[in-house]
Order: structure tokens, then sequence, then C-alpha cells
């Protein structure tokens, strides 16, 4: 098959410089176009149901809310997990599905079974699915603060203003809000004044509740035209609520400001936030699987610079703390370093061991095309440019030229053996012969690599999500490499190689030391077979046990990123009235590591990374 193939594409050489030049652009367009992510996608599908109970103790929560709901979700088709947590007022439950179930369908066959479990649950309890998310969605921690702002100002900034304008981004999945003080009407009734005008406090919850509300009135047909009717009631001004009449005595209207105390107050905290040790306000943004986060990350970031024109004025701290982008851009910019160097790396040692620029040239353009192929794959299967892609490509890089070198070298051995001749062999036929006699070895030598990288694909769960990219990409890489050196560089040898000046002379200086070296080397190591092999198998043996403790350091190798975590758990006794009392700690931080770092945000409360917003 291999023997056609080379013949094929030497008598279609022109079609196949024209496919290996149309495959060049199409991989050019392909490779800024394909997703970029710092790992592969390891979100199993997971369905995320989250349900504010205020009053209700943890114990209550777990028996009145989290089970029924966890109840109902077992038995959904596909699901392998349900898991739950319940805390004060608040329960998540997360249905977890098999590997490769379709999102949409997990989270309509969810909502059906939602929508029967609410009638178990208490009244005015309403369970609510979770945006999709994904294991690595928490991608920007945006910090708004401002020296004079106060936190009521700074919340409503970024819970009415900032928020809609990123949830509008799209691949935004949520925006959530850590920190200051939601505004709210506080009505405080006087027990000493409802006793003497003779108020309830249901008269006055009665009133409270009808407060700040439009009605229809339906239309009225007037003289051949139509008028909307509708009472307006709607105010937002605390004194329009201490003016409300909350009951009659003797045909006298008592107002709520004579039996209560009325005004704006904030509602009681359930996080924090700090930057740079005064109280802001951070969102938190995640986004949606499979979205690129560098483009999101860029299209959030203009639409910030945007945003810094419309804040007030008190608003003067508009600052991103935690960019996800950032760890990604490194990681990519150091695999392409790598990719870089070892291109050149090996350039250089072809060219020692060719001596020739175009042997060299010819044997190099298989990495660039085999890449460019990868990249198209990428594209078809929807994988995205990550390190543990990019890392098979780059453990592949040196191997990629192999092929190719080892058919070039045997075509440029035999035109220097025909120049030599008296009758030379029409050079079609020699660069066809030359091509088809190394086939065959490089062809088993190309398989025997590719199952290596077999078992990878039998991966499950976490791990298969996680190595099996890089597995594609190296077999991939090497297979492309392998069509490369039987279609392209036999046309390449055809048009390049005969107009050599250099074929009558001998091998480089290097490889002609080499051969020496190696012949003395079979001369000590053939009698003595038993000991090479014995000497062989402890080597390996002790490579495997080398490795294996290396792992852990792989794996565990200290970060050295921009971006430091620092998670602590409060006491009991430290209440959320005494807000940022903890704060300094981190400021001081900052103070002392000021030479390496510029702020310090800190966000607090019950698991703030994955709260509702209208809960923290």
């Amino acid at each position: 098959m291999f023997n056609q193939i080379v013949t094929a594409s030497l008598r279609y050489r022109v079609f196949v410089l024209a496919a290996a030049v149309l495959l060049i652009l199409v991989g050019l367009w392909t490779v800024p176009r394909l997703p970029i992510d710092v790992l592969p996608d390891l979100n199993r599908p997971t369905v995320t149901i989250q349900t504010e109970s205020h009053g209700l103790a943890p114990e209550e929560v777990e028996q009145l809310v989290t089970l029924p709901i966890e109840t109902a979700m077992q038995g959904l088709p596909g699901v392998v997990r349900v898991r739950s947590t319940s805390s004060l007022g608040l329960s998540f439950i997360y249905v977890e599905f098999e590997w490769g179930a379709e999102i949409y369908r997990a989270r309509q066959q969810v909502a059906e079974r939602l929508s029967a479990a609410t009638s178990q649950l208490p009244e005015e309890i309403r369970p609510s699915i979770g945006p999709i998310t994904s294991i690595m969605g928490e991608i920007m921690l945006i910090a708004v603060a401002g020296e004079r702002a106060d936190p009521m100002t700074l919340r409503e900034v970024a819970e009415f203003d900032l928020r809609p304008r990123l949830l509008a981004i799209p691949g935004v999945a949520q925006v959530i809000p850590i920190g200051g003080l939601v505004r709210e009407y506080r009505v405080a009734p006087d027990a000493a004044r409802m006793r003497q005008l003779n108020v309830s406090l249901e008269e006055i919850e009665a009133a409270v509740r009808g407060f700040s509300s439009n009605a229809g009135g339906g239309f009225l047909d007037e003289r051949a035209q139509e008028f909307v009717i509708r009472t307006l009631g709607r105010e937002r001004d605390p004194a329009a609520l201490a003016g409300l009449v909350v009951a009659t005595r003797d045909g006298a209207p008592i107002l709520l400001q004579s039996v209560a105390d009325v005004g704006y107050a904030a509602r009681p905290r359930r996080g924090s936030a700090g930057f740079d040790g005064k109280p802001a306000v951070v969102l938190g943004v995640q986004k949606q699987p499979g979205v690129d986060t560098v483009r999101l990350t860029r299209a959030i970031e203009s639409s910030l610079e945007a945003a810094r024109a419309t804040l007030p004025a008190d608003v003067a701290t508009l600052q991103v703390q935690f960019r996800q982008a950032t760890f990604i851009e490194n990681s990519i910019s150091n695999v392409n370093r790598v990719l870089v160097e070892a291109l050149l790396i090996v350039g250089v040692v072809l060219f020692l061991f060719l001596m020739n620029t175009r042997t060299t040239l010819i044997s190099l353009l298989a990495i660039p095309m085999s890449v460019l192929v990868t990249a198209i794959v990428f594209r078809l299967f929807d994988l995205s440019i990550n390190t543990m892609t990019l890392g098979g490509v780059a453990i592949a890089i040196g191997e990629l030229v192999d092929d190719a070198v080892v058919g070039v070298e045997n075509i440029f051995r035999r035109m220097r053996e025909n120049r030599a001749r008296g009758n030379p062999q029409p050079m079609l036929s020699l660069v066809a012969e030359a091509s088809q006699e190394v086939r065959s070895g490089i062809f088993y030598a190309t398989i025997i690599i590719v199952l290596v990288f077999v078992p990878l694909f039998a991966l499950s769960c976490i791990e298969g999500q996680l190595f099996v990219p890089l597995g594609l990409a190296y077999v991939v890489s090497i297979l492309a490499s392998l069509v490369v050196s039987v279609t392209l560089t036999p046309v390449l040898c055809y048009y390049l190689l005969p107009s050599l000046k250099r074929l009558d002379e001998p091998d480089s200086a290097a490889v002609r030391w080499l051969q020496a070296w190696y012949s003395s080397i079979l001369d000590v190591a053939l009698p003595r077979r038993t000991l090479v092999l014995t000497v062989a198998m402890v080597a390996v043996t002790l490579a495997a046990l080398e490795r294996v403790a290396a792992a852990e350091e792989l794996f565990c190798r200290r970060s050295t990123k921009v971006h430091w975590y620092c998670r602590s758990r409060l006491p009991r006794a430290l209440r959320w009235q005494t807000p940022n009392a903890w704060v300094p700690l981190p400021s001081s931080l900052s103070v002392r590591c000021r030479k390496s770092s510029r702020s310090v945000a800190a966000p607090d409360g019950r698991n703030w990374m994955s709260m509702p917003k209208a809960s923290i």
C-alpha cells in the first residue's frame, strides 16, 4: 500500500504540493480560532439545585428541604451520584450525570422531577436550578471599592450596574457579588406608641405588605378611544412609607411613622469582602463550559473599561484581582517556548549530521505540517489548546522528523550512488525506489510508538478527560508525520535534491566519527551479550522506580503564579455584625510582601464560591 502511495504521490506531484499549500492555509486559519484553556474540560455534567429557606436551622434544612429534593433526584437516567450540602437557611444539591451526558437534557429531567418535589417543601420555599458552570468556571474576581463610597452604594453599583453588564456578555454563566451592604426598608415598631394608639403588629404588617405597588384597573372606552386605568403607588422614598396609613381610630388616620421608626437599613450580612484592608465588594465571574477563557476575559475587560465612565465619582476602584486567563497565557507561553526551542535544537542536530540545508529543511517541514494537521483534528473533535494537548505535541516534536529524516537520507544516498554510475537511473524512479526501501521500517516503528499511547484512551473519569487529549495530540501528530513522509517528502526530494552540487561529497565528519565509534562499541558488546542484557534490565528497572518517585514532584510542584489563595475558618464567636474584623490580616501580608504584591482582595462568607447573589 505504501509503495502505491509513494508512486501516486510522485506521479501527481503537482497536486500533492497544491494539497500541502491548502493544508497549510487551512491550518493557519484554524489555529487562531481554537479555544484556549489551561486544562481540558474536566467537568462531569452536573446540575446544581439551590434553595433559600430563611430562618431554618441546618437540621431543618436537611430534613424539610434537602432530603425531599435529593430523594426525588434518585433514579434519573444517567445519574451516577447525588450529593448535598445543608447550612443555615441554604441548601445545595448536586446531581452528577455520567460522562458524555447532554447537559441540557439532564437539566430538563431535573426540572421535571423538581417541579413534582416542590409540593413536599414548606410554603414559600421555591428551589431553583443554578446556571451551567464548569469545574474551573471561576475566571475572574473584580474588586469594587472607593475611599468615600459607603458599603450600600458599592453593593448597588456592583449588583445593578456591573452585574447586568457582565451577564450580557456571551459565555458568562453567573456573576456573584460578595460583600457590601444590601439596602432595604427597615420598619422598627415602637411597642409603647403602639399600645398608646391601640395598633397591633398585624395591622402594621398588612399595611406594609401592600406598600409600593402599582395596580391595573382595565380600560375606559370613551369617544372611540381606550384609556388605560391604573393606580400608581410604587415609591422608593422612605418618607412615603412613613406616611402610610396603618389604621383609623375615631375617624383619624394613624400613620406608620406614629408607631414605628422608618428608614433605610442594611440587610443582616452573611458575608463580607475587603480590598487592601478596607470594605469593598468583590464580583466573582463564572463562565459556561466550553467557552474560550482568554477571549471571554478580554471581552469582560473591555466591558469593565467602558463601565468606568459611568461609575459614580465615589467608586474609584474597579480592579481585577484574580484572572484565570493569566495562568492560561503563562502556561501556553511556556509550552510554546519549549516547542520553539525543541524545533531549533532538532534543526541544529539535523544540519550537523546531514550538513546540507535542503535536506534539513525538507526534514523539518514535517514538524509544522504535522502540527497544523493536529490543529485541524482538534477543530473537528472540538478540542481546545491547553497544556495537555500542547504537551502531547511537545513530546512528539523530536519524533516528527524521524520518518522524514530516514526517507531523505536514503534518497540522498541513492542519488549519490546514482551519480557515480556510468548509466544513471531516471530520477523519478530512483526517488520512488529509495522511498519504498525504508517504508516498512518507518511504518512499523511508527505503529509501535502509537501503540505505547493506546492505553491512555482506556482511561475513564477525570483521568481520561485529562490524559486522552494528550494521547490524541501525540498520536495524531505522529501519524501525520508518517503521511507527510510518504507523500510530500518524496516530492520535495525530487524537486530540490537532484540539482545539488554536493552529492559527490562524503558524509559529514560527525557522521564518520559516530560510525567509527559505534563500530568499536559493537566489537566490545557482541561477545558479551549476557552482560549487556543484564545491565540494560537493571537500568530500566532503576529508571522505572525513579519515575514513580518523581511523579509526586511533578504533580505537587509549588506554584509560582502571581495569585495566592489563603482560606481560613473563623471561630463561631466571631459574628458578621463585626464586619471586616479580619481584613487587616491579608492587608498586613500585602505590607510584608509589598515588593512582590500589588493588592489584596478578601471575600468571605458561607460558600461564597457558589452562593446565589441574593444570599450573600
